[in-house]
């Protein structure tokens, strides 16, 4: 054995070094304390294994990102080459780099419409956040000073940047320890069908939200508000799918009123839904800007990018003394976008958006069949986006108390059993890599079913109403 292998920390050593020195994303203080981290070492294609050698099923595909799935050797071998031969060359003002100049006009070519300009970022979250001040910039640049304001949805997530998490609504990330822009930021009701009034038909519905969007715009006005910003399938806010013709009747709502819709297909593209990108070919809309991330280099590099206009980057460009002063050091990164030009090749070889789309669509049909039972209220699935929405009665659709943390118990018991699933609330939420098999799931579904059934009668035998 090599002394470095005999000097590597174990699991236990690891697991004690997280807890001690780490600061998760979304740390939960008190049962980080008490249970620390599950600590990941390997992934092959859809699997991980842990620092004991257990391995999982990894049906949350990293955070929506892991598409082409994990230990790709000539993903590795293209990152690796990229390093060697220029490992960094910053990308602002009149510089640029050979990959950067390429994945560019890759992405360009694949995006709908006019959609022929690309700013990189550094993820999702620096996507969204610049959009937001592309909107701003581009309407003064027009003469429309005024038309700064941004409407979003609630249970929206568009990042965890300060501007962003503001943009967005979700309302775990709501805490009282933080504070967030209210001005100049609205927020329309959430469209989820599953929670709409009673006695109202989703066609109802749908009238309803979009006349509440319209509502909005006569109370503040056309001329104060430059951006709409939506997911064309709210992906961390609990898979909402919104009401058939919803999305393409909030875009002409923009197109009349001047406001520019920013996708935020940060989750939806890339192949998630089987297309490239959602907005258009999955909802019949063109958006100004989109914005993408995660897929993009299925998280070998973290990478973002937000893809734009030939209008709009023609009306900003129109005064050549303008500055657009934004960006990071790390925008256009040479190794980041040579893992994003061999992730576009691999997903184009392996046609892994048509097996997204196959295998998404028996996924869909697998879990319709959780419909009955006792915890379960409602199932929401399109492609590879699915979640299981937990409640006390199917009936009223009532919630359990927070307390009985079911989402958790069912993701713990599936653990137990070498699936990984993410509670969100009283959601469990999945999004595997594209290149998951009818196979594997089965397995996912068969052992989602049981952790839900084990749970149910947990949660009675704990004195909760479950029914």
């Amino acid at each position: 054995m090599s002394s470095a292998l005999s000097n590597s920390p174990s699991p236990q050593d690891l697991w004690e070094m997280d807890r001690r020195t780490s600061l998760h994303p979304w740390t939960n203080f008190g049962s980080f304390a008490a249970e620390g981290s599950l600590v990941i070492t390997r992934g092959e294609g859809c699997w991980l294994w842990d620092a004991n050698g257990k391995r999982y099923f990894d049906a949350v595909g990293g955070l929506w990102c892991t598409n082409i799935g994990l230990g790709r050797r000539e993903m590795a071998q293209a990152i690796g080459d990229q390093a060697e031969r220029l490992a960094f060359c910053n990308t602002f003002v009149d510089m640029t780099n050979d990959t950067s100049a390429q994945l560019s006009a890759r992405i360009a070519a694949l995006a709908p419409g006019d959609l022929n300009r690309v700013h990189f970022t550094t993820g999702g979250s620096t996507a969204v956040d610049t959009a937001a001040r592309m909107v701003m910039y581009y309407h003064h640049c027009r003469g429309n000073p005024g038309k700064t304001q941004l409407v979003a949805r609630d249970y929206s997530y568009h990042g965890s940047t300060y501007l962003t998490q503001s943009i967005g609504k979700r309302p775990g990330d709501r805490v009282p320890q933080f504070t967030y822009m209210t001005d100049g930021i609205h927020h329309l009701s959430v469209p989820n069908p599953y929670r709409r009034p009673d006695g109202m038909t989703e066609a109802e519905f749908c009238d309803h939200l979009v006349a509440e969007f319209e509502g909005l715009i006569a109370r503040v006005g056309a001329e104060n508000i430059g951006g709409f910003f939506a997911e064309p399938i709210q992906a961390s806010g609990g898979i909402i799918i919104p009401p058939e013709g919803y999305l393409k009747r909030m875009w002409d709502v923009c197109q009349a009123n001047d406001i520019l819709f920013v996708a935020d297909e940060v989750v939806t593209s890339f192949g998630r839904l089987g297309h490239w990108f959602a907005s258009l070919d999955e909802f019949g809309i063109q958006p100004d800007i989109i914005c993408t991330a995660k897929g993009l280099t299925s998280g070998y590099i973290p990478l973002g990018a937000l893809i734009f206009s030939d209008r709009i980057y023609d009306t900003m460009a129109a005064d050549g003394n303008r500055w657009f002063t934004a960006g990071y050091t790390y925008s256009g990164h040479p190794v980041a976008c040579a893992a994003g030009l061999k992730n576009i090749e691999i997903m184009e070889r392996e046609d892994l958006l048509g097996n997204a789309a196959r295998v998404g669509s028996y996924f869909e049909d697998r879990l319709q069949a959780f419909r009955d039972l006792p915890l379960v209220g409602d199932v929401r699935a399109k492609k590879l986006m699915l979640c299981v929405e937990n409640v006390a009665d199917k009936a009223t659709k009532a919630l359990l108390p927070d307390d009985a943390n079911e989402s958790k118990r069912i993701s713990n018991l599936c653990e137990t059993m070498g699936l990984i699933v993410r509670p969100i609330g009283h959601l469990n939420v999945m999004s595997p890599p594209l290149v998951i098999t009818t196979q594997d799931v089965d397995f996912v579904v068969e052992t989602l079913e049981k952790a839900i059934r084990t749970v149910a009668d947990d949660l009675v035998r704990d004195g909760y109403r479950v029914g």
